[in-house]
């Protein structure tokens, strides 16, 4: 029985060491026949000759380094595509996914589930960043139409057999966790704690977090173009009412002159609307393009195996 953690890097040289120490001591608890894939997601500082220094040092720490930064998603999928092991650990590398939880997660999934995920159940995180990440949650699964928990990120414990299928999902829109939802299998939740961040601060602000649910939305999702409709729905039957007030109204003497302002609104009003409708069919027509171009989902610059 073999192990894989697939761990995005960014921005951690100073966590690295601390992360390699903590994960290699607690897999161990389980199996020695681990590895550990740190994927360096175009990091502007010097982690990736850390990587290079862990892999050397102990064979069973394998770095994956990307040409430029992709994204976070990005970076685990292509530590999923090279991940060997019977389960696979996806886990941040900011510490903040404790490693030792790995054992009660993989505790968790020999009683029979597929995949093991963790709940945060009290986030040590700022309350901007809390804030901002309830908001990203409710306008994904809004947008999305899939609920999701905002106390579950990716860091979790899946059967080899649901990585296979994961992989198998080739949109260039990547988002691990309703990914993850889309395949199914047998799944269920643990509470574990949550650490503060090691060092640093997260590169996801509210503006990032918001286009990230939109991303997401529009990739799995056509409830933004239903929603359009419904809204010209309601428009069309609201103008329907008004025309038959306007001209009952005329026919009783009440209207002797029609309105400029009323006109004028009305224009700017449609005129955004069909704006706005025509900027949500542009998002997935770009969306298409995007998907029929084929391009790589990343590229690899160098490996250590």
């Amino acid at each position: 029985m073999k192990i894989s953690i697939v761990s995005p890097v960014y921005k951690a040289e100073n966590i690295l060491d601390e992360l390699v120490k903590r994960v290699v001591a607690e897999v161990s608890k389980i199996t020695e026949d681990f590895e550990l894939i740190l994927v360096e997601d175009g990091s502007p500082d010097e982690v990736w000759q850390k990587i290079e220094k862990q892999s050397q040092e102990d064979l069973r720490v394998k770095g994956i380094k990307l040409s430029r930064n992709f994204g976070q998603h990005y970076a685990i999928t292509a530590g999923l595509d090279h991940a060997k092991g019977d389960w696979i650990v996806v886990m941040d590398c900011d510490l903040q996914d404790r490693p030792e939880e790995i054992v009660t997660l993989y505790q968790k999934a020999l009683e029979g589930y597929d995949i093991v995920l963790a709940r945060r159940a009290n986030r040590q995180d700022s309350f901007n960043k809390k804030m901002s990440s309830k908001l990203f949650y409710k306008a994904f699964s809004y947008l999305s139409g899939m609920e999701q928990d905002g106390t579950i990120g990716n860091f979790g414990i899946y059967a080899n057999r649901v990585i296979e299928e994961v992989k198998k999902l080739k949109e260039p829109m990547r988002a691990f966790p309703p990914m993850i939802k889309w395949v199914g299998f047998k799944s269920t939740s643990i509470d574990v704690e949550h650490a503060l961040r090691f060092e640093g601060k997260t590169s996801y602000n509210f503006s990032k977090l918001i286009n990230l649910a939109l991303d997401i939305a529009l990739a799995y999702s056509d409830k933004p173009l239903k929603l359009t409709v419904k809204l010209g729905f309601f428009l069309s039957l609201f103008s329907i009412v008004f025309a038959a007030i306007s001209i009952l109204r005329y026919y009783l003497g009440n209207i002797t002159m029609s309105g400029y302002t009323s006109l004028i609104v009305s224009i700017w009003f449609l005129s955004g609307l069909i704006i706005f409708i025509l900027g949500i069919v542009g998002l997935y027509i770009s969306k298409i393009f995007d998907g029929v171009k084929s391009r790589p989902l990343y590229i690899v610059s160098h490996k250590t195996f």
